[in-house]
């Protein structure tokens, strides 16, 4: 019986992790599900896996987490030091599905206990990526793509060598905003950026991929994970969303990898690795989709992946200070405090503040500098929102 936990339960990769569990309950002993503010949800997940622990984000929840679980035998923790802990419990496989920069902590903390980390949360390569690839590699820990396309890339790279690769394409659907005039962006509601065309995800993600932020950030992991140069990695808006990424090699060839739109696919590649097994998500019928179109995205919309380009040839601590104003402007954003092109402008402004940082610019990459740098980009944002508004 495989020890798995999953860390970010109440979310949409959460959910779809804790489905496929729970259809093979005798093949799994459940050590610890996390959350956030969604205690209900947090509970009735722990106690349907039976988990060793539940632990929510919040400290102040803490109260109505254990009174949820009351009866159950489930330990109660909250707060940050306690997701942390909790990751260190031994597991086989660890679900890394908690949103931002605060899934880097437990992240790390699983990969030292030697686990395989089945990695969704892309910000952990995007902020501290040199980091936690020694950190998996001192330990003996592996991590998997979760992703949809990393895990694609992942597929197509299976007996391949490396040294053969020429380029990695990754697919964008295009988000919300995709057929819209450039010229009507700067009027775009936080409702309207949240209601995805193709995917059912979370309203964080939704918007960023309306903005192409969270292309952005999978262009750099693309850039971590895979150990390829930033001018090799390429991205083509895909509307269908069934083209998840594709590998081009150095004799023309290029291996696309394709699925229906849904999440499991991934995350039961990674949790079944390295073997193949039956997922309950759509089979293709191509005769029915009829088109699969492609188009080069258009860096007016979508200025955060140029940013992205950028901060790889910043490296260092600049994927920290990318990624934490970029989930700053989305916090004022969502709270309409900005618009949603000013986003982009923020951390743009950021970026370039980043530049005379003195010493953060050649830190090394520890966690600790990670934080810092993390703390004080978002403080940079709210200073250019406070800016803003007075």
């Amino acid at each position: 019986m495989r020890k798995v936990s999953i860390f970010g339960a109440t979310g949409s990769i959460g959910q779809n992790t804790i489905d496929l569990i729970a259809r093979d309950p005798t093949a799994y002993h459940v050590v610890a599900v996390t959350g956030g503010a969604n205690i209900r949800q947090l509970a009735e997940d722990a106690r349907r896996l039976r988990a060793q622990i539940a632990v929510t984000a919040y400290d102040d929840r803490l109260e109505d987490l254990r009174a949820a679980l009351a009866g159950s035998g489930i330990e109660a923790a909250a707060g940050s030091t306690a997701l942390v802990e909790a990751a260190a419990r031994p597991a086989d496989w660890v679900m890394s599905a908690i949103v931002g920069a605060a899934g880097l902590a437990p992240g790390l903390a699983a990969l030292e206990q030697g686990a395989t980390l089945a990695l969704a949360n892309k910000e952990t390569l995007v902020c501290a990526g040199s980091l936690v690839l020694e950190t998996a590699r001192r330990h003996g820990a592996r991590l998997l793509p979760v992703d949809s396309e990393h895990s694609a890339v992942f597929q197509a790279l299976v007996g391949e060598d490396m040294a053969a690769v020429e380029r990695i394409i990754i697919t964008a659907s295009g988000g919300a905003f995709r057929d819209w005039p450039v010229e009507r962006l700067a009027q775009a509601t936080v409702e309207q950026a949240s209601s995805h065309p193709n995917w059912n995800m979370g309203q964080r993600i939704t918007i960023d991929s309306a903005s192409m932020f969270n292309k952005a950030l999978e262009v750099i992991e693309t850039r971590e994970f895979f150990g390829i140069a930033p001018d090799r990695i390429e991205v083509v808006v895909h509307p269908e969303s069934i083209v998840h990424a594709l590998v081009g090699f150095r004799d023309g060839a290029v291996m696309a990898h394709l699925g229906a739109p849904d999440m499991r696919h991934a995350i039961g590649y990674a949790l079944h690795w390295p073997e193949r097994r039956e997922l309950p998500v759509p089979r293709l019928d191509l005769a029915r989709l009829g088109q699969l179109r492609f188009r080069d995205p258009d860096p007016e919309r979508y200025p955060a992946l140029r940013l992205a380009r950028e901060v790889m040839a910043r490296g260092g601590l600049s994927g920290a200070v990318f990624n934490a104003a970029k989930e700053r402007a989305l916090d004022h954003f969502i709270g309409q405090r900005i618009g949603f092109l000013d986003m982009s402008d923020a951390v743009a402004a950021v970026l370039d503040r980043f530049e005379d940082a003195g010493d953060l610019i050649d830190a090394p990459m520890t966690l600790d500098n990670v934080l810092k740098t993390d703390h004080l980009a978002r403080q940079w944002v709210d200073d250019a929102v406070l800016r803003r508004a007075g």
